[in-house]
């Protein structure tokens, strides 16, 4: 199975995503969730503000992180298809609990959703500039490696 990013590469990603997301003030669940990670001397993807997904050893880790109009948008790193290497990805984590059309909440929720989309594309666009792995650069050097073949 892949190397997990190094846990440098992992704070460079959190510093992207967060400056995209809320800009210079953070709610104070997120500076603790923050100063947890910075401070957190033991392994690092056992830090109590990582989630491990149930497999053993874990394909996906998240953090919530949130964003300034949406608290549960997550930051997932996470092994590509063919794991061979992890990637970093926004979850939006809101097409599971979109109201059904016609409800009151409908359209309000079409909005958050296409608000959420468009910050997590600029994340990941943010860190496709840093040289973070995405999924659109694995898709991208996977596509390239097939045409050399």
């Amino acid at each position: 199975m892949a190397e997990r990013p190094q846990p440098a590469v992992v704070i460079k990603a959190v510093d992207i995503y967060i400056a995209h997301a809320y800009g210079a003030e953070q709610p104070i669940s997120v500076r603790s969730q923050l100063a947890t990670l910075r401070a957190w001397k033991g392994e690092f993807y056992r830090c109590p503000v990582i989630a491990a997904d149930y497999n053993q050893p874990p394909r996906r880790y998240t953090l919530r992180l949130g964003n300034s109009h949406y608290p549960h948008m997550k930051l997932a790193i996470e092994l590509t298809p063919d794991d061979k290497a992890f990637i970093f990805r926004v979850d939006t984590h809101d097409r599971h609990c979109c109201p059904a059309p016609g409800q009151p909440e409908y359209q309000p929720f079409l909005k958050l959703m296409e608000q959420n989309q468009q910050l997590a594309q600029a994340i990941e666009a943010a860190w496709e500039k840093e040289n973070i792995p995405t999924f659109k650069a694995h898709l991208k050097d996977d596509l390239a490696k097939r045409q050399q073949a």
